[in-house]
């Protein structure tokens, strides 16, 4: 299992958050979107690394840069705040949305570094703190992005339809949820798997039903078709899994759910949306005059 998560992780040190930047804002994070590689290379390479003082060394070189890109949210919770008069109004759903994509890596790297010393945070088993990097890149990252992307993307009056609202509170509430659940208890975990179910498969039909039909390019639409069903597959996965670990049912063990939920996410969600959006940005900057 453990090859598996650190190839998972890999991938989203070195090319999701990247990705997911330009996306977020491809002029105001441009710059770190640019040298991200290059901030994540230490975190990267201490996967590799046996447990102990270099690898920690090297995994808190990479938290730091996480920090570093969580203490942008603020800033731009004020400026989304801001209304043209200068009195705060209301947050969109997608703003929630992104600013929880902006500050989530930082979680994964707080975990990073705990692992990588051998230290257990607030008493966790290293492989959960192992597990918790991959979660927070991509549940907590991507698809908080992609769910605030398609909240923006959604037609129908400001703000998106009900649905892409409800994708945009929930994965962010889900991921938290989740979050809490590990100090709370199983049930509690349970709770926050179906909020996060429910708001990604929110994302997953809104995927398929409003943004690949009018998407240019089957290379773009086969992307969003993949990733909108590959979530309802690896995310049925998460709920079994939440489930039989609160009720004592049968459930798949954390190896299968690291190459089959993990993986799928990885590769059929997260890669797909993120090559697609892109795609799809591309096409807006080509047809805008």
């Amino acid at each position: 299992m453990a090859v598996l998560v650190h190839l998972i992780v890999t991938l989203g040190m070195l090319y999701v958050i990247p990705a997911g930047l330009r996306l977020i804002d491809p002029a105001g994070l441009r710059g770190i979107a640019r040298i991200w590689p290059l901030l994540a290379a230490p975190g990267a390479v201490c996967l590799w690394l046996p447990r102990g003082a270099g690898a920690a060394v090297l995994a808190a070189l990479y938290a730091a840069a996480t920090l570093a890109l969580a203490a942008r949210a603020p800033a731009r919770l004020l400026r989304s705040l801001r209304t043209p008069t200068g009195r705060a109004g209301p947050l969109a759903p997608a703003e929630i949305a992104v600013l929880t994509a902006l500050v989530a890596p930082s979680v994964a790297g707080t975990a990073l570094v705990a692992e990588r010393a051998g230290y257990r945070l607030f008493g966790f088993d290293l492989d959960i703190l192992a597990l918790t990097v991959p979660h927070f890149h991509f549940a907590g990252f991507t698809a908080a992005l992609v769910a605030g992307l398609v909240c923006r993307a959604a037609p129908a009056a400001p703000g998106g339809t009900t649905l892409s609202r409800w994708a945009a509170y929930s994965v962010p509430g889900g991921t938290l949820l989740v979050l809490l659940g590990y100090f709370v208890d199983d049930w509690a975990e349970l709770a926050g798997a179906v909020v996060l179910t429910g708001g990604m498969w929110a994302v997953a039909l809104l995927t398929w039903r409003e943004i690949r039909p009018g998407a240019r390019g089957r290379t773009t639409r086969a992307l969003l078709a993949v990733s909108a069903a590959v979530l309802v597959a690896t995310m049925l996965l998460a709920l079994w899994w939440a489930l039989g670990e609160a009720t004592d049912l049968v459930h798949p063990t954390l190896t299968w759910m690291a190459a089959t939920h993990g993986l799928g996410n990885a590769l059929g969600f997260a890669l797909c949306s993120l090559l697609a959006w892109r795609r799809l940005a591309v096409d807006r900057m080509e047809t805008t005059p």
